[in-house]
């Protein structure tokens, strides 16, 4: 992975506490799997920030290196990576995702 798409992706992880790398945006998801997850985000209420990995073929790529995780999208909470679509799902879906994406206690 090129050292700028490296950067780019530890600086907006770093600028934003959920951050959601996917296909398409939050307004118009591009595949049936991200779609999804903004879903759920929306759903919980969390504030979310889109990257769009078609628009970027370095960043696509270099996010499923960065995270080893070979699919998109890709949820990360407070830098750290929480899951693709199906563990969202899951997460959601016993109740545990609440607790993932509340804020930290101070």
């Amino acid at each position: 992975m090129e050292a700028a798409t490296r950067d780019q992706i530890e600086r907006t992880l770093a600028a934003n506490r959920v951050v959601l790398f996917m296909k398409g945006s939050k307004v118009f998801p591009q595949c049936g799997f991200s779609a999804r997850v903004v879903d759920i985000l929306k759903r919980t209420g969390t504030p979310f920030v889109d990257v769009n990995v078609l628009a970027d073929a370095a960043l696509r790529e270099g996010i499923k290196e960065f995270g080893s995780w070979p699919t998109i999208p890709q949820l990360y909470v407070d830098g750290k990576l929480i899951g693709g679509c199906d563990i969202v799902t899951d997460l959601f879906e016993s109740g545990e995702l609440e607790k993932v994406l509340a804020p930290p206690s101070a």
